[in-house]
């Protein structure tokens, strides 16, 4: 992995400063360079200060036309709120697989059930860090997950997502600046450039 892409990006999942956050509630998996796991760390404490290492995922979510589904975080997330991610992202709790916590996350966000599919899979992995002006700090190693939809039926959680787009994925690595008002989340610009790679 390149130092750009050990500096590069932000939590999928979000994070918060007031301690009567409901991340306050939360555990993530804290882990070495290797994302071998080294114990559970509160959520919160992990995305302020400094952070602390911790797992992570993004899923990209294609249709059988190679699309791919931009999904925009809700305007209620304490970090990247109103950017545009592709497609769920979060942290599996202990003792989940990401394949498990990524089958939870599209159901409970976008009401994507698993029979809709049947390839997910994980593609890569890569640790990335990104501090998000006076909220909070991203600090992850993060798997990267795709699926192809046989069934594009969504019922998106209007606290989760605000809103969605289907996207030539090719024509979005080519051409970045014609969705540069889009403001893409930073983790996922680093996991298709990857992919690309």
């Amino acid at each position: 992995m390149s130092s750009e892409d050990a500096t590069a990006a932000g939590d999928p999942g979000g994070g918060a400063s007031e301690t009567d956050h409901e991340n306050a509630l939360q555990d993530v998996i804290a882990v070495d360079p290797d994302d071998v796991a080294q114990g559970t760390v509160n959520r919160l404490d992990a995305h302020t200060g400094d952070g602390i290492r911790h797992r992570a995922f993004t899923c990209l979510v294609f249709d059988t036309e190679g699309r791919i589904l931009l999904a925009q975080r809700a305007p209620n997330k304490r970090l990247w709120d109103g950017h545009w991610d592709g497609t769920v992202a979060s942290h599996p709790v202990e003792g989940q697989s990401q394949e498990d916590a990524t089958e939870q996350r599209l159901e409970e966000e976008l009401g994507i059930s698993p029979d809709q599919y049947d390839d997910l899979r994980v593609t890569d992995k890569f640790e990335y860090k990104r501090y998000y002006p006076n909220e909070g700090v991203e600090w992850e190693v993060c798997a990267v997950l795709k699926v192809t939809l046989d069934d594009t039926s969504l019922d998106p959680d209007d606290d989760e997502i605000g809103g969605m787009l289907w996207a030539d994925y090719e024509h979005l690595h080519e051409h970045p600046e014609l969705y540069r008002q889009l403001r893409l989340c930073p983790w996922f610009e680093i996991a298709m450039r990857r992919d690309f790679a």
